[in-house]
């Protein structure tokens, strides 16, 4: 793949930064600009969270949680993102939030950051591929005489999974085309999925978007416990904030893109915005086609399946069920590679066990094989293993899924605050191309610290009330280990003289790669 605006002298300046970091050029720069954009588009992407968590929105506060709660959620997650961009500019690197929050912080800071967005990003992963199995039941289930199991879910995701590791294998210039496919795929079903709502609905009640109703409880399938209109509001936000998610592949993937430093903060600002605006419109259109509110929110997870049989052409519907499965898979594959690219750098710098092999580059690939392949198993294993176990009426897997939202936007915060501390200082004395200014930035630093808090508020509350013990519980754990003994082992990623000294090696690994300069 070439790109004609992309000179010898860019790349070099790519190349130069990336060494001037420690680092060697082992991945393939293969990535546009809108290739950047269109992996975190994909993993966002709001046919899969914005359907599959769609009950927590029409089972809760009704059409207000679409209407109006919508755009404050995807507020809450641009607030991350617009700070997470001002970083990426300056320090384009593979796994970028590990390497923000070593480098803004210390290598306790950064080793936080890392396990945290590593466990969040391999539970999202099998989140969003049992989604898709869920999605795939309940659209195709019945003519294919396919009914949910744990056995039959396993091998679906075992599958799946597999698939979406075997074309991220294949390297970067593959899973880049699908995901720019991707891209364009989930703007044109978007907009289908929308047309089609508006023209087979009843009549448009545009009130109903902004209509606060309480369904908590019964009346809404048992979504939520019973509790206050405001609380069920507030936790309708978890809607959006979880499906405006994973726009951290930009900056995962910054070595495999061209002119980095340019490309990776709009890429991520980008699809945040895009995301927001066509998943509203997608949303509201649906809503508006709903026949009858309360009868929608008695549905509970079934919400979507149950409106659609009501009021779509049945050819319609399938035909807008199988575009959507494509691009809930693409979504999967999105995120193994951000995933794989988060273990590769960490392992890199000898963050985790096996490092040696899971940072390991594939000369004829260029990708970190062993780095994909071990993501996408852990992200297996985990559904399984947690699908087992229950604690009470609610499975593990359940309440380990609602910490992957706070562990995730843990991880984006951190290096955010330390950035708030560390600007002007010899730590961070030299920005990026992308520059919001110290005053912009600080103040969405301090948004993003507020936004942190609402997140972890509503993240802990019935019935995800576990969440606050296995997050509490993880922090006790990451103590221990890392003053028992990542403290003396660990080093971190180079930093001053070690950058200079790391000159042979980078010549060595990028010889060893084929990288030519």
């Amino acid at each position: 793949m070439t790109h004609h605006d992309y000179t010898d002298t860019d790349k070099l300046e790519d190349v130069k930064v990336l060494h001037g970091m420690g680092y060697a050029q082992e991945l393939e720069r293969r990535m546009s600009r809108f290739s950047n954009f269109a992996i975190s588009f994909s993993i966002i992407c709001i046919l899969s969270g914005g359907i599959n968590s769609l009950a927590q929105a029409t089972s809760g506060a009704g059409g207000a949680a679409i209407g109006i709660g919508w755009p404050l959620g995807c507020l809450v997650s641009a607030v991350f993102a617009i700070a997470m961009a001002q970083i990426s500019s300056a320090y384009p690197t593979a796994g970028g939030l590990y390497h923000w929050g070593s480098i803004l912080g210390n290598r306790g800071t950064g080793w936080l950051t890392a396990w945290f967005n590593l466990l969040g990003l391999i539970t999202v992963l099998g989140a969003i591929n049992v989604g898709t199995y869920y999605f795939f039941i309940g659209a195709f289930g019945a003519y294919l005489g396919i009914e949910d199991s744990t056995t039959v879910r396993i091998i679906f995701l075992a599958i799946l999974t597999g698939l979406q590791a075997l074309i991220n294998h294949m390297g970067i210039g593959l899973t880049a085309k699908l995901t720019d496919f991707s891209g364009y795929l989930i703007f044109v079903t978007a907009i289908a999925l929308s047309v089609v709502c508006l023209a087979v609905a009843d009549s448009y009640d545009i009130g109903r978007l902004f209509t606060f109703s309480n369904y908590s409880g019964e009346a809404g399938g048992n979504v939520w416990p019973a509790t206050s209109g405001v609380w069920v509001f507030l936790l309708g936000l978890l809607l959006p904030i979880y499906t405006i998610t994973g726009y951290d592949a930009s900056a995962h993937t910054s070595e495999e893109t061209v002119k980095a430093a340019h490309s990776v903060p709009r890429g991520m600002v980008s699809s945040v915005l895009w995301s927001a605006v066509f998943g509203y419109i997608m949303l509201c259109s649906f809503v508006l086609m709903i026949p009858d509110m309360n009868a929608a929110a008695a549905q509970g997870w079934n919400v979507f399946f149950w409106a659609m049989g009501e009021q779509v052409n049945p050819l319609v519907k399938d035909i807008l069920y199988f575009l959507i499965f494509i691009c809930q898979f693409l979504c999967g594959l999105a995120t193994v590679t951000s995933v794989s690219r988060m273990i590769f750098a960490f392992a890199r710098d000898k963050g985790l066990p096996a490092s040696s092999a899971l940072s390991r580059v594939s000369r004829q690939h260029r990708t970190p094989v062993a780095a994909i392949w071990t993501g996408s198993i852990l992200s297996v294993l985990f559904v399984w293993g947690s699908s087992l176990v229950s604690i009470g009426e609610t499975p593990v897997y359940t309440i380990v899924v609602s910490c992957t939202v706070i562990f995730l936007f843990f991880s984006f915060a951190i290096p955010i605050a330390l950035g708030f501390f560390a600007w002007g200082t010899p730590k961070w004395n030299k920005m990026g191309p992308w520059n919001l200014g110290e005053g912009t930035f600080k103040l969405f630093a301090v948004l993003s610290a507020l936004a942190m808090a609402l997140i972890f508020i509503i993240g802990i509350q019935p019935p995800n009330e576990w969440a606050l013990y296995i997050t509490v519980g993880f922090l006790i754990v990451t103590a221990i280990v890392w003053y028992g003994f990542e403290k003396r082992r660990f080093r971190g990623p180079p930093i001053g003289d070690e950058v200079a000294r790391r000159a042979a090696e980078i010549a060595a690994a990028e010889k060893a790669v084929g990288e030519r300069a």
